[in-house]
């Protein structure tokens, strides 16, 4: 996956984030915690892509 790519994901990710965390409303809920794990994978993924070009 290149850096634009990944990039969508993470905002797709960041957007799914805020829908999931309004709809269960705890940080701590299992499905926002699941989701919040995404976005930390895909922005780390990100990371490694922007620091290898």
């Amino acid at each position: 996956m290149n850096q634009g790519v990944t990039l969508l994901h993470v905002e797709r990710a960041r957007r799914k984030l805020y829908q999931v965390q309004k709809k269960y409303g705890f940080l701590t809920h299992p499905k926002v915690v699941e989701q919040s794990k995404k976005l930390d994978d895909l922005l780390n993924h990100y990371q490694t892509c922007k620091s290898e070009s």
